[in-house]
């Protein structure tokens, strides 16, 4: 992998050619979106961070207009030089960092029906654009992904080093938190896509840690629950700053994992 052209996901042949349908969204879709954006929108204004709630105006989202990958995609061509890339779902990991390492964000474009308002097995449309797609308008935060996924494709054949990798990824992209103005705010796409996390994560109940590379990195999660435990960082450079460690570690466990 080491020895590829850093485009060679492009020319996979599992990689699909896909296009958001924009004209196939159904008005049970619309509705679908309305519900969720609605039920979400009106907490994040006290619980997001600032970087969240600039990108869902500067992607330009609302509850009445399904995301149009389309319109996404050149506002992050302003901002960032992110793309949407379409996905039919979950993909080979390899993929997955392939993309990310050529500024390509996957993303599905199927909607939960009526009644998978509170739960998915599988992220949806909904979760990729409405909690994802925003933060892509974050220079360090970009930054630090796609120079995450270029560190998992150097390991991408050693499933421990993927395994201990994405709780990286979980603990930060998905389930992060920051400190903003001595104030703990959401920026983990898995918590900013749930109302009753939203409200939990920054609740009493589960422990607020600071952000360790190291502590995460031992750290498994859970899928099927709210997570014990969060981890705050204190800015998204401090994120991207963090990757020589994460290597640094990472190279510490697998060398131990081999003894």
């Amino acid at each position: 992998m080491i020895s590829k052209p850093k485009d060679w996901v492009f020319t996979d042949p599992r990689l699909q050619k896909m296009k958001q349908d924009y004209a196939a969204y159904t008005a049970e879709d619309f509705k679908v979106w309305k519900i969720l954006f609605d039920r979400q929108i009106v907490n994040l204004p006290k619980a997001a961070s600032i970087a969240y709630l600039e990108g869902i105006k500067e992607v330009n989202f609302t509850a009445d207009k399904i995301a149009d990958f389309e319109d996404v995609n050149k506002r992050l061509a302003e901002s960032t030089g992110w793309e949407i890339q379409v996905v039919p779902g979950l993909i080979d990991d390899d993929l997955f960092f392939g993309l990310m390492n050529n500024k390509r964000f996957c993303s599905s474009t199927w909607l939960r029906k009526m009644e998978q308002l509170d739960y998915l097995e599988e992220p949806d449309m909904f979760h990729d654009a409405f909690a994802h797609m925003p933060m892509l308008t974050n220079q360090p935060y970009v930054d630090f992904l796609e120079n995450l996924s270029g560190l998992a494709l150097k390991h991408i054949d050693n499933k421990w080093a993927i395994e201990v990798l994405s709780r990286i990824y979980w603990f930060t992209i998905e389930f992060g938190l920051i400190r903003e103005n001595g104030e703990v705010k959401i920026y983990g796409a898995g918590i900013l896509s749930s109302a009753g996390e939203t409200k939990y994560s920054l609740s009493e109940e589960p422990a607020h840690l600071e952000y360790d590379v190291k502590k995460i990195m031992n750290t498994p999660y859970w899928k099927d629950k709210f997570q014990d435990k969060y981890f705050i960082i204190e800015s998204y450079e401090q994120l991207y700053q963090s990757l020589p460690e994460i290597e640094a570690v990472l190279e510490e466990m697998v060398a131990e994992e081999a003894k």
